[in-house]
């Protein structure tokens, strides 16, 4: 009831003010929903790229060990030491 009282004594502005404003909000609302999905979407490949960068990093490190092996040469050790410390990783 005091809703109504109030829009009799303000009139047309303030019912289309108030349905405005509910458009507003409905429309953010629904901007906002699809980029939160775009976002989450990102976010997993963006993962999944980082865990394939990792894969390669080891498989590199493989490649080298195996190659200093056939030729005689000795292991970079500062190289794996470093793959293993997951601090000193690199940030690129």
């Amino acid at each position: 009831m005091d809703f109504y009282k109030l829009l009799a004594e303000l009139g047309f502005p303030m019912a289309a003010a108030l349905c405005a404003g509910y458009f507003v909000y409905l429309t953010l609302k629904f901007i906002l929903a699809g980029v939160i999905s775009n976002i989450k979407s990102i976010q997993s490949i963006i993962l999944s790229l980082d865990k394939r960068i990792k894969t390669m990093d080891n498989d590199l490190l493989k490649i080298d060990i195996l190659i200093s092996t056939a030729l005689d040469l000795p292991p970079d050790v500062e190289r794996i030491s470093r793959l293993n410390n997951t601090d000193e990783l690199r940030k690129d």
